[in-house]
C-alpha cells in the first residue's frame, strides 16, 4: 500500500514536471542557450567587451530557469526507477530511499514552481530592502529591527549574500531606519512581495504597565540596478553632504566626516551611506540605492500610466498594513492581501515567510492573468 501511495506521488511529479516544462519553455531555452554558446565560441567574441557581458549575462539568465528543471526531472526519473525495481522486489533500504528522495523532489518541484509565478521584467534581480519605523517612537523602532533581522534569516536561509547598505540605530532600541542589499538571483522577484506595511500586536517590553501595544513599520523594495540598467544621474541635480557617522563603528567612523547622504533634487529622494569608513566607499554604495531608488520609481510611473489608460488602478497603497503579527492575546500572522495565516509566531520572525510570498505571489498570478 505504501509503495502504491509512493508510485502516485512519483507520477504526479512527473506530471507537474512535464508540465512546467511547458510553461518555462525550456526547449526555447535550450536552443537559445545553444546560440549564445555558439556566438561565445565564435573568433572575437571578447572585441566587445560590453556586448560579450551582455551575452554571457543572457545566457546565465536563461540557465537559472534550464538547469534546476532538468536537475527534478533527472531526479523525479530516478525515482521511478527505484519504484519500478521496488515492484519487482522489496527493500527496505530502497525504499527509506525512495521516500527519502520523494520528500526532496516535492521540495524542489515546488520551489520551481514558485519561481514560475514570478513574471516581472526585473523578477531575477537582486533587491535592496528598505525598513523605515512609523509613529511610536521606540515600540516601532524595535520592531522595524525585528523586521530587518527577519528578512535576514530568510536571505541567509535561501543562501543569498546580506550586505547592510545603510543602518541609523534609535537612541533607545531598534532602528529609525536600515537597507539590506539582499544579493542573489530572483530575491526582487520574492521580496517584491513584502513592500507595504507591516503591523506588530504586542505587550510590550518597553511598557512598565505592560501594556499591549500595536506598532508599524513600512518595507520597500527596490531591484538592484546594474549596468545593464543604469539610470543616468545628473549630478548637477544632487546635493552630496557629509556628515559624522553614527552609532557603532569604530572610533574612525565617528571622529571623520565619512558618512555620506545625497538629495536628488528633482523628485526629493534622499538616500545615505554611514557603514564604511571610506567616505568613497559610502558614496559608491549610496549612489547605487539611489540608483535603485529612480529606477523603480520610473517603473511605478510607467505601471500607473498604462494602469490608467487600462482603466484600472493597479499602484500599492502604503497607507494600507498587509500583513498583521500578532503575539496578544493570542498568537497568530496573518496576511491581509491573501488570508495565509500562520500559528507558529515565532517560525515566521525567524525567517519562514516564504508561505505568504507563494500566496501573493499565485493571487497576483491570477489578478493579472
Amino acid at each position: 500500500m505504501e509503495l502504491a501511495k509512493q508510485k502516485d506521488r512519483t507520477e504526479a511529479l512527473r506530471g507537474r514536471l512535464d508540465e512546467l516544462r511547458g510553461y518555462l519553455e525550456i526547449p526555447d531555452k535550450l536552443n537559445r542557450i545553444a546560440e549564445l554558446e555558439k556566438r561565445m565560441a565564435a573568433p572575437g567574441f571578447w572585441d566587445d567587451h560590453d556586448a560579450a557581458r551582455e551575452v554571457i549575462a543572457g545566457a546565465n539568465r536563461l540557465r537559472s530557469w534550464t538547469r534546476p528543471w532538468s536537475a527534478c526531472s533527472t531526479r523525479v526519473d530516478d525515482l521511478l526507477e527505484m519504484v519500478a525495481l521496488l515492484e519487482e522486489e522489496e527493500d527496505a533500504e530502497l525504499g527509506a530511499e525512495l521516500e527519502s528522495g520523494l520528500t526532496d523532489a516535492e521540495r524542489e518541484v515546488a520551489a520551481l514552481e514558485s519561481r514560475n509565478m514570478l513574471r516581472g521584467e526585473d523578477a531575477h534581480r537582486s533587491a535592496l530592502v528598505t525598513i523605515n519605523p512609523g509613529a511610536g517612537g521606540t515600540e516601532s523602532q524595535d520592531w522595524a529591527q525585528m523586521l530587518m533581522r527577519m528578512y535576514t534569516r530568510w536571505a541567509e536561509q535561501h543562501d543569498y549574500e546580506v550586505e547592510v547598505m545603510d543602518l541609523l540605530p534609535a537612541d533607545e532600541g531598534g532602528i529609525k531606519s536600515a537597507t539590506l542589499d539582499i544579493d542573489g538571483q530572483f530575491a526582487y522577484g520574492y521580496l517584491s512581495a513584502e513592500r507595504g506595511v507591516h503591523r506588530l500586536v504586542r505587550i510590550s517590553p518597553f511598557d512598565s504597565q505592560g501594556r499591549r501595544h500595536t506598532s508599524f513599520a513600512s518595507v520597500f523594495v527596490y531591484p538592484v540596478v546594474d549596468e545593464e540598467l543604469a539610470v543616468a544621474v545628473n549630478e548637477e541635480e544632487l546635493r552630496i553632504d557629509t556628515f559624522r557617522a553614527s552609532g557603532a563603528g569604530g572610533q574612525h567612523v565617528n571622529k571623520t566626516d565619512s558618512a555620506v547622504r545625497i538629495t536628488h533634487l528633482p523628485t526629493g529622494i534622499v538616500v545615505s551611506c554611514q557603514q564604511e569608513r571610506s567616505q568613497h566607499k559610502n558614496k559608491s554604495k549610496a549612489m547605487k540605492m539611489l540608483q535603485a531608488s529612480l529606477y523603480q520609481r520610473a517603473v511605478e510611473e510607467r505601471e500607473a500610466r498604462r494602469a490608467e489608460l487600462e482603466g484600472a488602478k493597479t499602484k500599492i497603497e502604503w497607507g494600507r498594513q498587509i500583513r498583521s503579527y500578532v503575539l496578544q492575546p493570542y498568537k497568530m500572522v496573518k496576511d491581509h492581501r491573501t488570508n495565509v495565516e500562520v500559528g507558529n509566531v515565532g517560525a515566521v520572525l525567524d525567517g519562514e515567510i516564504d508561505g505568504f510570498i507563494e500566496a501573493f505571489l499565485r493571487e497576483s498570478g491570477r489578478t493579472s492573468g
